[in-house]
This record gives structure tokens, sequence and C-alpha cells, in this order.
């Protein structure tokens, strides 16, 4: 005999509902993975014609051509030296950035806050062409390379990821007790010494988030990657439109080379997947 319900239990109605919908839900977001895992493992003229949902054939040549075909080995590269450049410089200037927010009272403190803030509220077309401007003008008067340079994708990138860095690091930093500051003082600390050896290691989990944040903002973006790079410095978001030519498109190799470019970002998020949600979190509590 079944137990009695509570009658707190929800009903059975609901039950059933949440599951068809959760099923239906998880079905809609495999869909497109088994798509690009199905047509990766193809041969050209599979994935050219009528789509089958189970393959006649599997082959793994895909994986082997994406590095000929295109030298995506030199925009794995780059994009991973300019993501993790900018990754590190988001961090290192937000955590300063949103420490002095947080702990001191200085004239302008909401205005610099509120302007952090509204960065976010412009589309990034609109500083596309300004900084396209400022690059050439000081590579004219300097001599100094920014377009069609690393440096100057990162110095792009760390203009959209820095500003919700620092916000959200605000937010942290003021979820973190004061007293910790004041007893590190009290022992000899100075304000860095409190920074570093009491703040930072109880903000981790924000600080990763922070990390995540940049990192997959910068590993992704095309507008500016496909403006502000050349042959030599074209990152792997950009990088992926070489699969199609005038004549034809590699479907097959352009699936394989996504879930390739993916395997970093999600082997990350899921590494970090605990960090990140406890940093957005609280971040987003103050």
């Amino acid at each position: 005999m079944a137990p009695p319900r509570s009658p707190m239990a929800a009903p059975r109605s609901f039950l059933w509902a949440r599951r068809i919908f959760l099923t239906l839900l998880t079905g809609f977001v495999l869909l497109p993975v088994y798509v690009m895992v199905s047509s990766s493992l193809k041969p050209l003229q599979d994935v050219s014609g009528t789509f089958r949902w189970l393959p006649s054939g599997l082959t793994i040549r895909p994986y082997i051509d994406i590095w000929s075909t295109v030298p995506l080995a030199d925009y794995f590269v780059n994009s991973v030296i300019v993501a993790g450049a900018a990754t590190v410089c988001s961090v290192v200037i937000a955590v300063f950035a949103a420490y002095a927010v947080s702990r001191y009272r200085f004239r302008g403190k909401r205005m610099f806050t509120v302007t952090v803030l509204s960065t976010q509220m412009f589309p990034g077309i609109l500083f596309l062409l300004p900084l396209f401007l400022i690059y050439v003008n000081i590579g004219n008067a300097t001599g100094i390379a920014l377009f069609g340079s690393r440096g100057g994708l990162i110095l792009t990138y760390l203009t959209f990821s820095l500003p919700f860095s620092i916000w959200m690091l605000i937010g942290y930093f003021d979820s973190v007790p004061r007293d910790l500051d004041e007893a590190a003082l009290v022992d000899g600390c100075g304000p860095l010494g409190a920074l570093f050896r009491v703040v930072v290691p109880a903000a981790i989990p924000g600080i990763v988030a922070v990390a995540v944040y940049a990192f997959m903002t910068a590993w992704g973006e095309v507008l500016f990657a496909s403006v502000m790079t050349n042959d030599a410095t074209r990152t792997l978001a950009v990088g992926l439109q070489g699969y199609a030519t005038q004549t034809e498109v590699y479907w097959n190799q352009v699936m394989a080379a996504s879930l390739v470019v993916s395997v970093p970002v999600v082997a990350g998020f899921l590494l970090l997947q605990r960090y990140l949600v406890a940093g957005l979190t609280a971040g987003a509590v103050k």
C-alpha cells in the first residue's frame, strides 16, 4: 500500500507537467548538439545532401582536415593569447578598482559606479568606428601598431569586459565583512596586505566568476575581431569563416572545428561552475 501523500506535496498533475516540460527542454537543447556531432562525423557529400538523423557512415577525417584547410592552430594560439591576456588584465584591474570603491569614500564615487554600469547599455558596434580611428591615428603618430595586433584587440576587449567586472566585484567585496580588513590592519598589514591576504582569498568565487565572464566574452567575440585583426592575428571566432570558399562550404569541417573550439570554454565552465554560481549570486545581492 502506497504511503499517504503529504498535504504540502505538489499535485501529481504539476509533477507530470514539470517532467514533460523538462524533457522537451532537454531535447530542445541537445538537438543542435547532436546535429553538430553527427555532421562532424560524416563525409562532405552526406552533409551537403539531404540531412539524415542516422548517418550511413562515420569518419573522423573532418577532425584531421580542419587543421590543414585553414591555419586553425595559429588561430587557436591567437585566441588563447588574446583571451588569456584580456582575462588577466580584467581581473587585476577590477580587483583594485572594486576594492577602492567598496572600502573607501571619495568624491565622485557614486558617479564612477554609475558610469561604469552605464557603459553596458551601449551596443558594441557604437565603439567600433571610434576605436578603429583611434588605433589608426595612434599608429600613424607614434608607430605603435594597435590596429591589426593582438595588443590592440586585448585593449578593445577590456573596454567592455572591464566595466562589468568592476561592477560585479564591487558587489562581492561589499559582501565581505569589513571586520576582516580591520583585523588585518591591526595585525600589521597595510591596505594592500589586507587586500591580498584577507579580502582576495574570501572573494575567490567572485574573482573566478569575473575571470570566466571575461574569458568567454573574448573567446567568442566576432565583431571587433573581424575588423581589428589581419591574417596573422586572426582569432578562432573569425577564422571559422575560412571553411567557406567561393565554390563550396565544408560543413562537416565547420561542425568539427566548432566542437573543437568549444572544448576549452565548456571544460572551464564545468570545472569552475561551483565558483561561478556562487560569485554571480553574491555579486548580485548587496
